[in-house]
């Protein structure tokens, strides 16, 4: 099977290619996301097996106001693309996020909760979940939480640079969710493009977010014991520290509607977690 992603330089992007031996990977240049109808085109011209969406606008505070962009990149492109492999009968796996909900309660945001915002990106997400789903065809949608990896910003790597010059940090412990490792994102993505070229009828929305959740407190604890860090985690609320963009308390997703149709289990974070210090040298 020969798919077309994209995204390049991007977490899930980057990890596709360590995952893909036979894939076209379109960055900026070859598709502007800010072109919606770019976006279609390179599909009807690369004519590929499938198509997953691994590229997005993701600056979450910037969103709130560079909303127009954001609609475009997040909202209308990947309903360009959907409609593009509706007309070409292929699979189109967009990867979506928890931000589609308002974080409130406790329980797991199911793939059918009602599904409510807080800011400008999870606004845009979710339009473009609509077009996705507007436009027919064998098309699913993942969402997911807390993408780390080795590449590119993500907390992991934001931890480990402000341990070389601190001791202590005070990190919010009321927000809680699943951190997911980019490379499983991967790996997932291609599972369901495959399943789904054999049984159209698996099309729809799923979760998947790394096990077991956690608070971004205690992620940054386990990140700080496995590194050798000896840096005192301090346990602050979300008004603390204050953000343009409001983020959801609540970030637990169920994921098992991905388990019985695919059979892809949410995966050990802090498995990863290791691998990826390791990858990063930051193992003691």
């Amino acid at each position: 099977m020969r798919i077309l992603v994209f995204g390049q330089t991007g977490q899930v992007a980057r990890e596709l290619a360590n995952v893909l031996t036979d894939a076209w990977f379109l960055g900026r240049a070859e598709a502007d996301l800010s072109d919606p109808a770019s976006c279609s085109a390179t599909i009807e011209a690369r004519r590929p097996d499938a198509v997953i969406n691994a590229a997005a606008y993701t600056a979450v505070d910037k969103a709130e106001e560079d909303e127009v962009l954001a609609q475009i990149v997040n909202g209308q492109a990947p309903g360009e693309m959907a409609r593009a492999c509706a007309k070409a009968d292929i699979p189109f796996v967009h990867i979506s996020t928890d931000y589609v909900f308002d974080g409130t309660g406790s329980a797991p945001w199911r793939p059918d909760d009602k599904t409510a915002p807080l800011g400008a990106y999870g606004r845009t997400k979710r339009a473009g979940e609509v077009a996705v789903l507007a436009a027919g065809g064998t098309s699913a949608i993942l969402r997911t939480s807390w993408v780390f990896s080795a590449h590119g910003g993500n907390f992991v790597k934001t931890m480990l640079r402000l341990s070389e010059t601190r001791d202590a940090l005070s990190i919010v412990a009321d927000q809680v969710g699943g951190p997911t490792p980019a490379r499983a994102i991967a790996e997932a993505t291609v599972a369901m493009a495959e399943g789904m070229a054999d049984n159209p009828a698996t099309a729809g929305i799923y979760h998947f977010t790394g096990a077991p959740d956690t608070s971004w407190a205690d992620f940054a604890r386990e990140i700080f014991a496995q590194s050798g860090r000896a840096v005192t985690v301090e346990d602050i609320p979300t008004s603390a520290y204050p953000t343009p963009a409001k983020r959801p308390a609540n970030s637990r997703l169920d994921c098992s509607s991905l388990d019985t149709t695919f059979g892809i289990a949410r995966p050990d974070w802090r498995t990863h977690l290791t691998d990826i210090l390791t990858e990063l040298g930051a193992r003691p």
